[in-house]
């Protein structure tokens, strides 16, 4: 297998909105020429409004509007000046009532996302380090990344995992000034919260823990004074948490604020803070309503606000627990989360939703993992009980025809999200007929090898091969479990089959090098540190297309829909975190259907395969290459040839076996980029004694006992030849052009055994290219409830 492209975040993002979009869910205007808040115009219908942040609905209040009319015709639209020459005359009352409210030094900033650009990079200094939750919100994520190009080492935890938090700190404590966590206080999606008192704590036992907390989900509608979730936990701000609050959402204005009571860090970022010195101030009318806001704040009336509010969640929480929906997590905070698992199920939901009357949110990939995706509900004053009734009973009634239209359950949507781990067999599915096998021993060899072992290392035998090679061995990343599914309609017509494994792979395998070199440290000691079992369409052992599907079968789309949900079980049974599904072309047919069952897709390297025809020499092949890349043959290949000793080894001998070991795992070790763990022993000498596998050797001729590389080549019937494997000396690869002369003679070697094509793989496709590769791109679907590994992968990056 090979390694995954970086970069891939906004071409996933962009398909993923794109499907939202066209299902008429995502990028939609509002409608009308007022607007109350209670309720919504979107497509020609107005829909009562359970999708707003202004929880409290001030951003109606009419001395918010007033102030912001008042402030518009005494100072006009905008004051545009840079605050770091001159504030409008409005900027100073706000500032020492914002400060009264938190009882703190305050910065305004004109919004959280460029507050969070200029505040982190001057916070956090080339010696700190940074942990971040892997759902705090992107503004901080995208801030915090900025200092990579400082050498700021940047981690990640998975989400409210203290356990892993405090191993990350114990690693950075000796290396590291200040530790920074960077956390929500609220959540935006889920609505669930930070854990402010057990991060207190910690902090106490490690003085270097600093906190931000970007509390903009919890401010107004809780706290004292409305300053949020975080402070109303801590009580006091002390000088190792920074706390970042909003002056719009539940506020109802413009803005946001930074509260850090830290003098000398407050004078430092206020005197030059970036995008806070250069972006433009907020808005006359802005600044005004927010002064009006924090007069209400700073009044007892806030706190019958709170109230209110706080009534109304009670009454939506006390409905939602007299049904069966899935709510994800339960609090009491404004937001909540009905999950609908895949994505298609959630356009289906929010479509319906909408046509009874209701306006709520798709929560969906980044924000959430793709298979985790779900409707997102705020209740706010806005919101009065007949209609926050009359939500629950259309989402009693319509969320189990949205599952019900896209063939899922709710048990696979609780799976998904982990509310229930109980396993379920699997029930008939009317006119198919499903096999699930544990050893290829247990399936039709002719079937196997008509279908889906035509090439790679994946034919009957090739899998009898690896099923023996990897089980019984000492490490358990070298036992994997063999998974065989063919699912026939009634007269035992074949629809689908393929093979799937179930392995321990490095959750770093497909990330940067410079994170797995940092990974690597820490495993000398704890070897199994951030690894994980992972459900994969074929093995680490092959590349390919490794699932037949027949497209004209009248039963495709149920086979298609069986296969899925037999692909959570398994997953659900082995306790993977991850599902991958790989080696597909760009224009996969099947491309709308897995991002629809919450599947991302990312792009692979490119795969590389040679097709032989009718050549019947070398010779003749390489007459068909270009000139240039005849000219580079010529000078690198053929010139170097005979100044080598080259060998077909079709059983090796114990001596040879050994130095090809130690050539192998040269190239492994040298291949952070593909890090995965080693084979065990017992493939090499596997492989030396079976009749399908065979070795070409290259050793200097003047130095024949000297290998200096190899290819581990597999024979596939009489269809393929399959250069599987390299090693090589890496001190003699300049001189000799070791890795070209081997793909040379592999080429050579597959003609003189007339094979029709090679498969070539995935890697170095720019070498193959000049030797005459076809070269496509391909591409593999991963589903996991988790972006924190997404986000190791470089994949969100």
């Amino acid at each position: 297998m090979a390694k995954f492209k970086h970069n891939n975040f906004l071409d996933t993002v962009n398909e993923v909105f794109s499907d939202a979009k066209q299902e008429g869910v995502m990028h939609l205007y509002a409608e009308g020429g007022t607007f109350t808040g209670r309720t919504i115009g979107v497509k020609g219908k107005k829909l009562f409004h359970f999708g707003t942040t202004g929880y409290l609905g001030l951003e109606q209040d009419s001395r918010l509007k007033a102030a912001a009319i008042d402030a518009i015709k005494r100072y006009g639209t905008q004051f545009p000046l840079s605050k770091s020459y001159i504030s409008n005359p409005l900027y100073n009352r706000l500032e020492e009532k914002l400060t009264e409210m938190y009882q703190n030094p305050i910065i305004i900033t004109k919004n959280s996302t460029l507050g969070h650009m200029g505040v982190i990079p001057n916070a956090v200094n080339d010696q700190d380090a940074i942990i971040l939750d892997h759902q705090v919100h992107w503004s901080v994520q995208s801030a915090a990344k900025v200092l990579k190009n400082r050498s700021v080492p940047i981690d990640m935890i998975r989400h409210n995992d203290l356990n892993m938090l405090e191993d990350k700190l114990k690693l950075l404590a000796n290396k590291r000034n200040k530790i920074w966590y960077m956390a929500d206080g609220i959540y935006s999606m889920y609505g669930d919260f930070a854990p402010i008192q057990d991060l207190k704590s910690l902090s106490l036992k490690y003085p270097q823990l600093h906190l931000y907390i970007d509390d903009v989900h919890g401010m107004s509608w809780t706290g004292k004074n409305g300053t949020g979730y975080a402070l109303s936990v801590l009580k006091e701000l002390s000088e190792n948490v920074l706390l970042f609050g909003t002056l719009s959402k539940t506020f109802g204005a413009s803005g946001a604020v930074l509260v850090c009571s830290n003098k000398k860090m407050y004078q430092e970022i206020k005197t030059f803070g970036g995008p806070l010195t250069f972006s433009a101030q907020l808005e006359p009318a802005s600044v005004a309503a927010a002064t009006a806001s924090a007069d209400i704040h700073l009044s007892s009336e806030i706190y019958e606000l709170q109230d209110d509010l706080r009534q109304r969640i009670q009454y939506f929480n006390s409905l939602l627990k007299q049904t069966d929906l899935p709510l994800i997590d339960q609090n009491n905070s404004p937001v909540f989360f009905i999950g609908t698992g895949m994505p298609k199920t959630g356009y289906n939901f929010v479509n319906r939703l909408m046509s009874e009357g209701y306006y709520v949110n798709l929560g969906i990939f980044p924000a959430v993992p793709v298979k985790n995706t779900g409707v997102r509900i705020t209740i706010s004053r806005h919101n009065e009980k007949e209609e926050i009734k009359g939500l629950v009973e259309a989402m009693v009634y319509h969320y189990p025809k949205a599952l019900e239209d896209t063939y899922t359950d709710l048990f696979r949507v609780k799976k998904a999200f982990k509310l229930n781990t109980t396993l379920e067999t699997m029930k008939p599915v009317k006119n198919l007929k499903i096999q699930l096998e544990d050893s290829i021993l247990k399936v039709d060899k002719q079937l196997w090898n008509t279908y889906v072992g035509n090439h790679g290392v994946f034919d009957w035998e090739g899998l009898k091969f690896q099923e023996s090679v990897f089980n019984g061995n000492t490490f358990k990343e070298h036992n994997w479990i063999f998974k065989y599914i063919i699912i026939s309609d009634e007269e035992n017509r074949p629809i689908i089959i393929t093979y799937l494994t179930i392995a321990l792979w490095k959750d770093d395998m497909l990330a940067k090098v410079s994170a797995s070199k940092i990974i690597e440290e820490e495993r000398k000691t704890n070897p199994y540190y951030l690894t994980s079992k992972v459900l994969s369409l074929g093995s680490l052992f092959t590349e390919g297309n490794h699932l037949y599907i027949d497209d004209k079968n009248p039963y495709k789309q149920q086979a298609l829909d069986a296969f899925i949900q037999l692909v959570e079980q398994l997953e659900l049974s082995c306790k993977a975190t991850m599902t991958v599904l790989r080696d597909f072309p760009k224009q996969e047919p099947l491309h709308a259907y897995f991002q629809g069952q919450g599947f991302v897709r990312v792009q692979m390297p490119n795969a590389c395969e040679i097709n032989l025809g009718a050549y019947k020499t070398i010779e003749d092949y390489c007459s068909k290459l270009s000139s240039r890349n005849r000219k580079h043959l010529r000078k690198e290949i053929l010139g170097i040839e005979p100044e080598l000793h080259i060998e077909v080894c079709e059983q090796a001998r114990k001596q040879q076996l050994q130095k090809m070991e130690v050539l192998f795992k040269k190239v492994h070790q040298n291949n952070l980029g593909l890090n995965t763990f080693s084979f065990p022993q017992v493939l090499f000498e596997a492989m030396a004694v079976h009749p399908n596998w065979e070795f070409i050797t290259i050793s200097p001729k003047n130095n024949p006992s000297k290998m200096i590389g190899v290819m581990f080549c597999y024979k596939n019937g009489n269809h393929s030849y399959v250069p599987a494997f390299i090693g090589m000396d890496y001190s003699n690869l300049d001189k000799y052009y070791t890795y070209r002369q081997l793909l040379y003679q592999t080429i050579k070697r597959a003609i003189c055994l007339n094979f029709k094509y090679i498969n070539m793989g995935m890697t170095a496709s720019f070498e193959k290219r000049k030797l005459g590769a076809v070269v496509e791109e391909k591409y593999a679907y991963i589903q996991t409830s988790d972006n924190y590994t997404l986000e190791l992968m470089g994949i969100l990056e």
